[in-house]
């Protein structure tokens, strides 16, 4: 069953609720005291915000593995181009991109926690079998196969962020497991560094560390599928803790879960301009974001230093990223303010960071490693879009639409990034910094205009619904945002 498309100012005629709300008419109501909802919140972070860590610091660390290996000799030993290797980059991001909608509606009527341990299984059967890639075509079969299985991971911690915590709580949690992208660097630079000093004739250090945290991914996809709960009502908690993590979502208005893949409120997120500010926000972001990611360990070599140092000295760059996605997740939970948190990320990161790494003289490596190491900054500005698409966004439906659209968005500047890098231009590869700097102007002025728009928002839904009178359960009819005249975006957040 459907629920029927209606014009803004109607009724909508709901007949397919969320599976939240046939819990509570089955289950009942219970009273949930401040000292029940605290315990309750403690309890659901340490059941799923360690595994949802698990599975993003993977996530960034299996595909930016081959940075490391790349410093360690696997162009040498594979025989590949500088633009070949550009390019590895490029195809895992173009398959990422191809499976984000498909991704999503399996999603939708899979399991959300199940499907996505199998992808998190098999991508670390890809990671594992790179230790046996010997060539290009190789590395690029295995490069593909990847892109198509981490595309769930993203979405999927959104969507379950959502299921599982108030709008408010949101920021902070989506920065505890993107926190991921910082120890997922360090973890890399570290590994690479060890696994710099094994020799063998058997098999390269590279190799090892592939096969390595192939068997971890596997281990950690195992037992995100057992462990991870689908849903608040399929979950480990009591009948009683299942009834208040339900209804202390009422207030996001964004429902938990209906596996009814509606098509009108596909159209419905396709429609909405904040879609499109967020869109253009995430690519312009995420070309400077792309760069780094896949470059950072060459950009530190071509400033004159060795392997082995350039595997310590990128150690600091999993710190900037972690303290940015931290502080920024706090700020943006304390005061409701993601987008002024945004916007200075972008100018930490994207413009004095990226005006240090291409401008300073070469000579002065302190002001290019500065450089270097703000531009991880400019990631940690993801997780409030990520947020932004979990408060923002209600109908589940178009939550998924959404999801894949933000995370096809954020393939797009990925595949600009690398590219900008050319053998041409190295080792300073002046321009694809430029396009650091110019990018991340773009994503500032459209993020201000993003805060303009919601402002501009909720203005005009007070005045043509000043008094409304409120709809019993109506949080869990599975309506979109626009067909919800109830749902405000909060007049704190931009």
């Amino acid at each position: 069953m459907e629920t029927k498309t209606e014009k803004e100012g109607q009724v909508p005629k709901t007949t397919d609720v969320d599976a939240a709300l046939e819990y509570l008419d089955r289950e009942g109501t219970t009273i949930m005291t401040e000292v029940d909802e605290k315990a309750l919140v403690r309890k659901i972070d340490w059941m799923i915000v360690p595994i949802m860590w698990a599975c993003y610091n993977l996530q960034y660390l299996d595909k930016t593995l081959i940075n490391y290996a790349n410093v360690m000799g696997l162009q040498q030993d594979t025989g590949i181009t500088g633009n070949q290797f550009s390019l590895l980059a490029t195809l895992f991001y173009v398959t990422y991109l191809a499976f984000e909608f498909p991704t999503g509606y399996l999603m939708q009527r899979l399991p959300t926690a199940k499907y996505l341990g199998a992808n998190v299984t098999l991508w670390g059967l890809v990671v594992a079998l790179n230790s046996a890639a010997n060539n290009w075509a190789a590395l690029a079969a295995l490069r593909t196969l990847l892109g198509c299985f981490e595309s769930a991971v993203a979405p999927a911690l959104i969507l379950v962020t959502s299921m599982w915590y108030k709008r408010s709580e949101q920021p902070a949690r989506v920065g505890f497991w993107y926190v991921g992208t910082g120890t997922g660097t360090i973890i890399g630079a570290l590994t690479s560094f060890g696994f710099q000093h094994y020799e063998s004739e058997v098999f390269t250090s590279w190799q090892i560390m592939f096969l390595l945290f192939g068997l971890i991914t596997i281990a950690v996809g195992i037992l995100t599928m057992i462990f991870l709960p689908d849903n608040p009502m399929k979950s480990r908690l009591t009948r009683e803790e299942k009834i208040w993590a339900i209804e202390r979502l009422r207030e996001n208005q964004t429902g938990i879960e209906n596996k009814h893949f509606k098509i009108y409120q596909v159209r419905d997120c396709f429609t909405d301009p904040q879609t499109w500010l967020i869109a253009l926000i995430t690519v312009t972001m995420n070309v400077p974001n792309g760069a780094i990611s896949t470059y950072q360990a060459t950009i530190i070599k071509g400033f004159g230093y060795t392997a082995k140092q350039t595997a310590l000295l990128s150690i600091p760059s999993g710190v900037v990223a972690i303290l940015a996605v931290i502080s920024g997740g706090i700020t943006s939970a304390r005061y409701n303010a993601r987008g002024p948190v945004i916007i200075t990320l972008l100018l930490i990161g994207g413009i004095l960071g990226g005006c240090l790494l291409a401008f300073s003289h070469p000579a002065n490596k302190g002001a290019l490693l500065a450089g270097n190491y703000l531009t991880n900054a400019i990631g940690a500005a993801l997780p409030m879009l990520y947020s932004y698409s979990a408060a923002n966004y209600a109908g589940h439906t178009k939550k998924v639409t959404m999801n894949a659209m933000l995370l096809l968005s954020f393939c797009l500047g990925n595949i600009i990034g690398p590219l900008t890098f050319r053998d041409a231009d190295k080792p300073q590869y002046l321009p694809a910094k430029i396009v650091i700097v110019a990018s991340t102007a773009v994503a500032l002025v459209t993020t201000g205009v993003l805060m303009a728009y919601y402002r501009w928002e909720n203005k005009r839904r007070d005045r043509l619904y000043p008094r409304l009178e409120h709809k019993e359960n109506s949080e869990f009819f599975d309506l979109t945002d626009r067909e919800n005249k109830e749902f405000r975006v909060r007049r704190r957040h931009p």
